[in-house]
């Protein structure tokens, strides 16, 4: 059990298999890690060459974290070196605002 809704996971998940069409997954996939009560939506790409071996590279995305005594989630975003930093140009709130904000994506921090 992480202690994160189960509604808020399933609008998660939801949210990550829906980016990318079905057309291009054998291109570019979503996935969804959860350690504890936060979750972090990674892209995932195949290998670049023969040499790069048959792992798909992954790259974080957005992360989130559930706080419970407050029944919020805040937003962070991961710099060029894959730190991550709390994405400050909004409160914490919920899940569907956390997912609104991720996918308007005004400043181009999470798709580029």
């Amino acid at each position: 059990m992480t202690g994160i809704p189960d509604l808020d996971l399933r609008k998660i998940h939801k949210y990550a298999s829906r980016v990318v069409p079905p057309d291009f997954q054998d291109q570019i996939r979503m996935e969804v890690d959860i350690r504890g009560k936060t979750v972090t939506i990674v892209e995932c790409r195949p290998p670049w060459g023969e040499d790069s071996g048959r792992e798909w590279t992954r790259q974080g995305v957005a992360r989130m974290k559930f706080d419970s005594a407050n029944n919020e989630w805040t937003l962070y975003w991961s710099d060029s070196n894959s730190r991550w930093h709390i994405f400050d140009l909004i409160s914490p709130g919920s899940i569907g605002e956390i997912l609104d904000e991720i996918e308007l994506d005004q400043t181009n921090i999470f798709w580029g």
